[in-house]
């Protein structure tokens, strides 16, 4: 059996002698994808993908025979079907990949795509470990590939929507945000079925563990495997990110200074490693694109709500800014016309006087009338995720930028992965969000 070395090595020189295999599409030519784990993400993004006019499946990569079967089923036996992901890279009519495999893997199959002349779609966290995101940077950087993480709150119109308003001063001064993520069903929870035919002979379990320690096969740790440090990034990894990321549109934001998290697992007491409960503090410093302000995080797999309920409160010296990923709320209250006084302790004369003062500034006047909240939705079938893969194959096709490059996707993923350090290690956490390092990771 081949060691780890053995494996990266013979990625590394795979990914090399590929890397002019496939030209850049040109512009309106179809786009040829392969999807790099097919499992509920990998569906879904290969489902948006094919909206997209040109994009076309060429293969599906999978550790699990049952999902490469479920590939041929849905999109026919022209697919090619793989458990290597090397296999899909070699192939030169594949143009981009989707990588949507557990987060363990996203910097290594990213990096080898890119090496081998694919453009690249990762799933969000970008990276599983803050130490792996600069070689991610280093590779889109090389290659010149189309490199996007894929956080559908960078796309969405909401957050595009808040990101003007602040811009324009709707709020004045941003000083306070707030943001949540709630649960409470177990497939939120992350306890996903396991098919009844998981064992050795239907899973590639020595390719799936990769770099993680090695173990005997257990399915619940391949089909749940979000509940185990391991092989996910826990809610700050997946959905913590998603969160930085919408605040990080909007407020034009490079990253926060300082990182201090904490929670546990509360409830769902299912094997798992990782909290179901996490609340962060953020401190963001000034920079070009806003002033100093906090930011507090919140996820909650079991919160006792009817439904999931995730949200942003912006809060600014002049008014709040309240988001949902549908909907947009700007609440002003009347400009204050004077401070107000409280002169109660005070011996009645020098009440008397202090009031005769105050009045000769701040003259009696009728109250300020009330400013009605204004409300901002998307257009009628208007879908983010949807749109978040439109503009990476425009992307592609246009040979740009993607809205949520390398640089981006790692400025939002550090400080989550660092909130995950800060929660294990009770510690406070320093993030360097210019140059993306950290001395706490």
């Amino acid at each position: 059996m081949k060691t780890r070395r053995d494996f990266l090595a013979s990625s590394t020189a795979l990914a090399a002698g590929l890397a002019q295999a496939a030209p850049p599409p040109a512009a309106n030519d179809r786009i040829r994808i392969a999807t790099i784990g097919f499992g509920g993400m990998g569906m879904g993004d290969t489902k948006y993908a094919l909206t997209v006019p040109g994009v076309e499946l060429a293969a599906v990569c999978d550790i699990y025979d049952g999902r490469r079967t479920r590939a041929r089923e849905v999109y026919g036996d022209q697919v090619f079907t793989t458990r290597d992901y090397r296999e899909v890279l070699a192939r030169k009519d594949v143009d981009a990949v989707i990588v949507a495999t557990p987060d363990h893997w996203h910097s290594t199959i990213s990096i080898a795509a890119m090496e081998a002349g694919k453009d690249v779609y990762c799933e969000k966290p970008m990276v599983q470990a803050v130490a792996e995101g600069q070689a991610v940077i280093a590779a889109q950087e090389k290659t010149g590939r189309i490199f996007q993480v894929g956080s559908q709150y960078v796309t969405s119109l909401v957050y595009q929507k808040a990101r003007d308003l602040i811009a324009a001063g709707a709020i004045g001064s941003v000083n306070l945000v707030e943001a949540w993520l709630d649960r409470n069903t177990a497939m939120g929870a992350w306890q996903y079925s396991i098919p009844p035919d998981a064992s050795p002979g239907t899973v590639d379990w020595e390719r799936f563990l990769g770099r993680a320690p090695k173990r005997p096969f257990e399915a619940i740790r391949l089909f749940r495997w979000r509940n185990y440090q391991d092989y996910g990034t826990g809610v700050a990894g997946d959905l913590f990110v998603h969160l930085l990321s919408g605040l990080h549109v909007a407020t034009g934001s490079m990253g926060p200074e300082r990182i201090l998290a904490t929670g546990g697992l509360r409830y769902w007491n299912d094997g798992r490693d990782v909290p179901d409960v996490m609340l962060a503090m953020l401190d963001y410093p000034k920079q070009k694109a806003h002033k100093e302000f906090t930011m507090a995080l919140r996820v909650n797999l079991k919160s006792g709500v009817p439904q999931e309920q995730f949200g942003f409160r912006f809060m600014g010296s002049e008014g709040v800014i309240t988001t949902s990923m549908s909907s947009l709320r700007l609440e002003k209250a009347a400009p204050e016309r004077e401070p107000g006084y409280s002169v109660g302790t005070f011996a009645k004369a020098t009440q008397e006087e202090f009031v005769r003062q105050y009045r000769s500034r701040y003259p009696e006047q009728k109250p300020a009338a009330k400013i009605e909240p204004e409300v901002f939705t998307p257009p009628q079938g208007y879908d983010a995720h949807r749109d978040h893969h439109r503009m990476f194959y425009e992307a592609v096709r246009a040979r740009k930028r993607p809205v949520e490059d390398a640089v981006f996707g790692f400025r939002a993923a550090g400080p989550a992965l660092l909130a995950n350090v800060s929660c294990y290690e009770k510690r406070v956490c320093k993030w360097d969000a210019v140059a993306m390092t950290s001395s706490d990771s």
